[in-house]
């Protein structure tokens, strides 16, 4: 039986949303194919979650620890840390070096998404629709003014690295820019100003794993909020209708843009793709290469769309994290 390691924590604020997350993934294992061990990762300090016994430090040598005399080495990790160290690559270059499979993207295609401006650059000339956008770091001479003009009003400011809506605001004045600023410099030294698109806000997950790519159903987001921040997405404002309320062209595109992005990206494993649909154009806002599993989560509702289940879709994630197949993977799409 293979020993997989289901990793949450990380050094963001993003880690009460990734302790929600574990929790589901724990218990979605297959424990009759998978002996499970919660492994909490936080500032350094990496250790294996036992009910009722002390923790146990993990050996970083070879991502290990010893429980009761006995070495228990992991075959494989299931990342769950949302944001850093387990999104932008870091983990993943670590699980690189000790040989350990892992469940997420590459290093580099996680690094990547993880960077929205660098990612936004780097699906420039695709053919994907995306918002204009301002890089600013902390110290740019940069005036509130000549962002204004450049983006108009409103503007949505957000940290460049993270997620969650940590640190976003949606800017309505010249005067609230600064201030914007500051609460996205809180999170990340750089920040991202973007236009503002009046649309649908949706979301389409996507997976290619042993050999087969799937796209998952498409989900709309009706805020309650005036925007889809924290509260919205984990505190209950917001309705998630999946499958959306769309045509079945608008749904397709979005399908294929996901998968184009998910080629073009070199992405692994699951993943989701964000957008605004305005019209019948889907405007590209970020990919998630460790999406959320907790309960109000839009993968796990997109899967059971797919009349799929979460345990089956993750011994797929588990076996091909094991043995990576070389040959491209056929295309699948389900849940229209």
């Amino acid at each position: 039986m293979k020993n997989v390691a289901v990793i949450f924590g990380g050094d963001s604020s993003e880690f009460v949303v990734s302790e929600q997350s574990a929790a589901n993934v724990f218990g979605w294992v297959d424990t009759e194919k998978y002996k499970p061990y919660l492994v909490k990762m936080r500032h350094g300090d990496w250790r294996v979650l036992r009910d009722g016994k002390p923790d146990l430090p993990i050996d970083r040598n070879d991502f290990s620890v010893l429980i009761d005399g006995v070495r228990v080495k992991f075959d494989m990790a299931l990342i769950v840390i949302h944001g850093a160290p387990g999104e932008n690559g870091v983990l993943q270059s670590y699980f690189d070096l000790t040989g350990v499979p892992y469940s997420t993207c590459s290093a580099f295609a996680s690094m990547l998404a993880f960077n929205k401006a660098a990612c936004k650059a780097y699906l420039a000339g695709s053919g994907v629709a995306m918002a204009k956008a301002m890089l600013i770091r902390r110290g740019d001479a940069v005036s509130a003014g000549e962002v204004v003009e450049k983006l108009g009003l409103p503007i949505f400011v957000k940290p460049n690295n993270g997620g969650s809506s940590f640190g976003v605001t949606k800017v309505k004045s010249e005067a609230a820019l600064h201030s914007a600023l500051e609460e996205a410099f809180g999170e990340d030294d750089e920040a991202l100003a973007e236009e503002f698109i009046d649309g649908v806000e949706v979301t389409c997950g996507m997976m290619a794993l042993n050999g087969v790519e799937t796209t998952l159903p498409v989900t709309e987001v009706v805020s309650k909020n005036e925007f889809f921040d924290f509260g919205a997405k984990y505190n209950g404002m917001s309705e998630e209708i999946t499958p959306a309320r769309l045509s079945p062209e608008a749904t397709a595109l979005i399908q294929r843009t996901t998968s184009q992005i998910y080629r073009r990206l070199g992405c692994s494993g699951i993943i989701r793709v964000d957008y605004i649909l305005r019209g019948n154009t889907p405007y590209f806002l970020e990919v998630n290469t460790v999406p959320g599993m907790t309960a109000t989560s839009f993968i796990p509702q997109q899967v059971r769309a797919a009349g799929l289940s979460m345990t089956s879709v993750l011994s797929e994630v588990v076996e091909d994290a094991l043995a990576r197949k070389k040959q491209p993977p056929h295309a699948r799409t389900v849940g229209n």
